[in-house]
């Protein structure tokens, strides 16, 4: 259940516009409920701030519109995430509010619109082109968590010029989401220069030994820039949720 409806209930109550017994009914969907194939956990926005997030892999279309479904019923906005085109044209059939972002893989139910946060825009940075999906995750994320993403695209280190002009902007950012593959080089590079909390995602892009995403994975964990955080391989979702959880919520 949104924290905010929960308030909203609770101040009724106070007011005396709602009675007690009403105010407990609502409640009884609290923690959980089971469905069967899933068991979804409403409780998670009052703990975490953000409702449970359905990782759509492995799933049928059938089961994440059904969960989509009873995330939406408790007044909270659905997010789903690594759903392929063709599985999210058959939730969007089953649920016509399922929008679908390509690119992201991603799908979502806006029951209401998200609260913008207060801070300054996180920087998203891409190395490549290759590593968009990535970045479109991280961003369809941290616009599910009320913060705005600003995009800088394709400025990875083989052509460092393309990244030098861009400084200004990476340091007025709240928190910086630096997503590459091949090497990994480009977090250190953005470590090295911003002030501001640095989350580096490696990706599976690149030849024989990039091992999917492996040498990124620990090029990033050895960069020589103090305190990058590393999230887990094409992980965008999880550098999201990273920079959710240590950005102010007000």
């Amino acid at each position: 259940m949104d924290p905010r409806l929960v308030r909203e209930m609770l101040e009724r109550v106070r007011a005396g516009e709602l009675a007690v017994e009403e105010a407990l009914e609502a409640l009884r969907a609290l923690p959980f409920r089971d469905l069967g194939v899933a068991t979804i956990d409403h409780h998670r926005a009052l703990r975490q701030g953000v409702p449970e997030v359905i990782f759509g892999e492995g799933k049928t279309p059938e089961q994440i519109a059904l969960i989509a479904q009873e995330i939406a019923r408790a007044g909270q906005n659905v997010l789903a995430t690594r759903v392929d085109a063709a599985k999210g044209a058959a939730v969007a059939s089953l649920l016509p509010a399922f929008r679908y972002v390509p690119m992201a893989r991603t799908g979502s139910v806006e029951v209401a619109p998200t609260r913008k946060r207060n801070v300054a825009p996180v920087a998203v940075v891409s190395a490549g082109t290759s590593d968009l999906p990535v970045a479109e995750e991280a961003v369809e994320t941290l616009h599910a968590v009320g913060l705005e993403a600003k995009r800088l695209y394709d400025v990875g280190v083989a052509g460092l010029h393309r990244f030098l002009h861009r400084v200004d902007e990476l340091r007025s950012a709240a928190a910086v989401i630096v997503v590459a593959g091949m090497e990994g080089a480009l977090p250190s590079v953005v470590g090295g220069l911003v002030a501001a909390p640095v989350i580096a995602v490696p990706t599976s892009v690149g030849y024989g030994a990039a091992l999917s995403g492996f040498t990124a994975l620990f090029g990033m964990l050895t960069s020589c820039a103090s305190g990058v955080v590393v999230v887990n391989i094409d992980s965008g979702f999880g550098a999201a949720m990273a920079v959710h959880r240590m950005l102010p919520k007000d």
